[in-house]
């Protein structure tokens, strides 16, 4: 768990603090066409389809850019233009789909919105699907770290197949950490990018997409650079980027998924993240703050906190002195109510945690602040 001494502890959802030996992997150029670049590439692929227990039936395709560029293209290219999608939504990465699909590509679609710490209603999403045979496809967020609540993907996915409509996840939060297995969850595409739980850094999307499904999409993708079906074929051709790949992002990609497997895979990354997330939310509870969503909802990825009701408590004043202290916390994203996020994930453990709840209480004590507790409901 390594950082070299200037680098601040990023307790966010990514960019995330990174390892020594992930940063080091970068310290080099390489050529996009000579074969060893080709050769980490391709073992790059090889083990995302690995993690997502899915290389006997889907095909792995990356994309340049966040973890939204590769949202929109497979929207783009997976959503057929005569399709109709149902989207999901309890927070700003399932609204943002709505966007994309409504406002970009001009597809037909329904929604079905609950709250911000309120998993979406499986008995209704039957019912939408029972009652509307255009919906050809719906999109889910594994993770909404919007709030940080932890959505009932295996349930969805169950009922999207058994009303034989196809399910694209969202899982840009919670890939590497949570367990999602193409062996027992029916998609046709999951979604994530390098700077999340795998530990890489920003620059790289990735699609895992069922092969059958890419096959049947030529010709539905609205933009050149965002075709994944054109990304897969000329990736298979030649086993080149159709266009200049972001090189340093994927070595480094490479070397932290090595660190992830030597580690112990999603099992150990998951129990990691999770004694991350207990230190911290036991920690702040004794501090008198409180979680949003209750234990049972919540995802080891990030944790959403009440704004503190104390007039003393000043948000940014609060993040400046963690910030001091070596510490990025992340703001709010919350609709209904003030509140902010820290997250759990990233190259920490519980030194760093622990760590972490030294400097939020010495920075209350010196704000004068009381009590972390909310204004009451």
């Amino acid at each position: 768990m390594n950082s070299t001494p200037q680098d601040p502890w990023l307790l966010t959802p990514g960019p995330l603090t990174t390892t020594a030996a992930t940063k080091e992997s970068m310290l080099h150029d390489w050529g996009s066409r000579d074969q060893a670049f080709i050769d980490t590439n391709q073992r790059v692929r090889d083990r995302l389809l690995e993690i997502a227990e899915a290389t006997d039936t889907h095909v792995c395709v990356p994309l340049q850019g966040s973890g939204t560029f590769v949202v929109e293209a497979a929207l783009g290219t997976l959503l057929p233009r005569d399709g109709k999608a149902l989207v999901l939504v309890n927070g700003a990465y399932g609204k943002r789909m709505v966007k994309i699909i409504g406002e970009y590509l001009g597809r037909a679609y329904t929604t079905l919105e609950t709250p911000e710490d309120t998993p979406p209603s499986i008995s209704d999403l039957d019912a939408m699907l029972a009652d509307d045979a255009d919906i050809t496809h719906v999109m889910a967020v594994h993770c909404e770290t919007t709030s940080g609540i932890l959505n009932p993907i295996p349930e969805i996915a169950e009922t999207v197949a058994r009303h034989g409509r196809r399910l694209i996840i969202d899982a840009m939060s919670a890939f590497g950490a949570i367990r999602l297995s193409a062996r027992e969850v029916t998609f046709d595409a999951v979604l994530a990018s390098s700077n999340k739980c795998l530990e890489g850094i920003p620059g790289m999307g990735f699609a895992i997409i069922r092969k059958e499904a890419l096959e049947q999409s030529k010709g539905n993708a609205h933009a050149l650079t965002l075709d994944l079906y054109d990304q897969w074929v000329t990736m298979e051709a030649n086993k080149q980027w159709r266009f200049t790949p972001p090189t340093h992002v994927i070595v480094a990609f490479d070397a932290a998924m090595e660190q992830f497997f030597a580690a112990g895979g999603v099992a150990a990354r998951h129990q990691r993240y999770s004694g991350n997330r207990q230190i911290l939310v036991d920690g702040l509870r004794e501090m008198g703050f409180e979680t949003l969503l209750p234990d049972h909802l919540q995802a080891p990825i990030i944790v959403t906190f009440k704004m503190p009701a104390d007039p003393k408590f000043d948000f940014q004043a609060f993040y400046d002195a963690l910030k001091d202290q070596g510490y990025v916390i992340y703001p709010g994203k919350l609709t209904v109510a003030p509140s902010f996020r820290i997250g759990c994930i990233g190259a920490l453990d519980e030194t760093h945690m622990k760590g972490a709840l030294d400097a939020i209480r010495d920075t209350v004590a010196k704000m004068g602040v009381e009590t972390g507790a909310p204004a009451a409901a």
